[in-house]
């Protein structure tokens, strides 16, 4: 059984996806934190970089957005990536151009194209990320459920997704047909080949209606704004569960699941889904267990059924997860095979938690190693299966000798764990602090340089109350013993307000600060 849990709270929205009762997918979406992508900005140039052909642009949100060069002039193979798409120009004159030699063109200049505090429409890419901001482009395009016009470019196309063939030509005839500017272009969606021609025909009116007002509002506009907002993840939800044939989408809100209704009643025709109020007083997200698998997926470690464990560790240029043993290779006769099994649960744990988490960027697996190449393939091929079902775009890159796999998760915006906590004020995010042993070495440092350069003699000492434990059973002799050698006298004293690794020295006359 395949499901979906909407959680409503007054500040946060949280979409959870369910097979067979384990949880396989996680989106959080808050009020502070709403999503930008799809959104569309009357923005204001700030500044332009020349060096890397890239502009920074005011959109009214926390952060610039930031343009590439690439995302403003024509790029038709970016449009192909973005909407997995086969396109075809349907002016007569561009396909009769194309069967000749192309032209080279001109290459085109940031600094030629935008000028500074210069108004500009742009749509966002990608979510902002940290301190980075949103990616911008200049080729919008609106997405409805069946189709997505693109208003500055001519492409019209349908679907890779779509592989029936009378599917593809029908859906190629028809948008042919439709009646639309020529200088915009349309896209058949995967759920267009369930529509009927009225919806498809009225949908594309909505959408060049939604084009009109996004542009009446750009001229009425006088500064950055935002023009036009993406489906919230209320209506993502529905259009999931439609897509994806799942059997319940269950609310624990009731005027949010009037509002699933309501939606899903345009599109009911294409899947019979049960739409269910939550009404049970036990928080839904806990008795679907997925509070606890929240939990587990902000930890370092992962068990995995057999009795080994995931680790994960995060850097600024990559996420390691590393596979280990454990407990399960214990009173093992078939060593080989034990691995194998290991490394096959790793492998679609791995795929579930990199959703969950919402991991992106280069992600380095380190499988344990195996003897056997074909188990080496069993294990790789298994993990590109189990990547299959991410709705992220993910390339996993084959085993290297030392049991390395090499991936990339396209990162679309914040992971859990940034969404959801922030750096420990204590360790600065480091998750590491000095041990006593440490301080107690500084200490005697620190102390030798007072007395013998700076010349203090009466010398007070003070830590926090552990460190001070920890000399007083260790290193306090000594440090008396010390300072008495050098002519110096030595006090002892704790602060509950001091960080376990700082320490201070004050004189004892005077109570002046020694240390710097």
């Amino acid at each position: 059984m395949q499901e979906i849990l909407l959680n409503v709270e007054t500040k946060e929205i949280r979409m959870a996806r369910l097979r067979n009762g384990t949880l396989q997918d996680l989106v959080l979406e808050r009020k502070k934190e709403r999503q930008l992508t799809g959104n569309v900005y009357r923005g204001r140039v700030t500044n332009i970089l020349e060096n890397i052909q890239s502009s920074f642009i005011d959109i009214d949100e926390f952060e610039n957005g930031f343009i590439h060069i690439s995302d403003i002039v024509e790029n038709r193979k970016k449009f192909e990536d973005l909407y997995e798409m086969d396109f075809e120009l349907v002016e007569t004159e561009t396909k009769s151009r194309s069967k000749s030699k192309p032209k080279s063109k001109p290459k085109e200049e940031i600094d030629k194209i935008m000028k500074i505090d210069q108004p500009v429409l742009v749509q966002v890419l990608k979510e902002p990320i940290g301190s980075k901001g949103a990616r911008l482009t200049s080729k919008i395009s609106i997405a409805g459920r069946y189709l997505v016009l693109l208003p500055n470019s001519p492409h019209r196309g349908v679907s890779k997704r779509i592989e029936e063939s009378s599917d593809r030509s029908k859906l190629k005839k028809l948008i042919r047909s439709f009646e639309m500017p020529k200088e915009m272009g349309l896209i058949c969606r995967t759920a267009s080949r369930y529509a009927s021609l009225d919806l498809l025909i009225a949908e594309a009116h909505d959408l060049l209606a939604t084009w009109e007002g996004i542009v009446e509002k750009y001229h009425k506009s006088k500064g950055p704004s935002c023009l036009y907002q993406d489906s919230d993840i209320i209506k993502r939800a529905v259009m999931l569960a439609i897509d994806k044939r799942y059997d319940r989408l269950l609310i624990d809100n009731y005027a949010v699941y009037r509002r699933c209704k309501a939606i899903y009643k345009t599109y009911s025709g294409e899947h019979s889904l049960r739409l269910e109020f939550y009404r049970d007083n036990v928080p839904m997200f806990e008795r679907f267990n997925v509070e606890r698998e929240i939990e587990k997926a902000l930890r370092h470690k992962i068990w995995l059924p057999s009795g080994g464990y995931l680790f994960f560790e995060h850097t600024e240029a990559m996420c390691t997860i590393d596979v280990n043993s454990g407990r399960s290779t214990k009173n093992e006769k078939d060593l080989e095979e034990t691995l194998v099994r290991i490394n096959l649960e790793a492998a679609e744990e791995i795929s579930r938690q990199l959703r969950i988490r919402n991991l992106g960027g280069l992600i380095i697996c380190d499988f344990i190693d195996m003897r056997m190449r074909k188990n080496q393939r069993r294990v790789v091929d298994y993990l590109k299966d189990c990547m299959k079902e991410d709705s992220a775009k993910c390339t996993v890159l084959g085993m290297s000798e030392f049991g390395l796999i090499e991936m990339t998760r396209q990162r679309n915006k914040e992971s859990l764990k940034q969404m959801t906590s922030t750096d420990c004020p204590y360790c600065h995010g480091g998750g590491w602090i000095k041990n006593f042993e440490t301080i107690s070495i500084e200490i005697e440092r620190e102390l030798k340089k007072l007395i013998v350069i700076e010349k203090q003699f009466a010398i007070k000492l003070t830590t926090h109350p552990e460190v001070n434990k920890y000399l007083e059973q260790v290193d306090k002799a000594f440090l008396k013993k010390f300072a008495e050698k050098l002519n110096a006298h030595l006090d002892f004293e704790s602060d509950d307000s001091y960080h376990l690794n700082e320490f201070h020295f004050f004189s004892s006359t005077n109570g002046s600060k020694l240390d710097t």
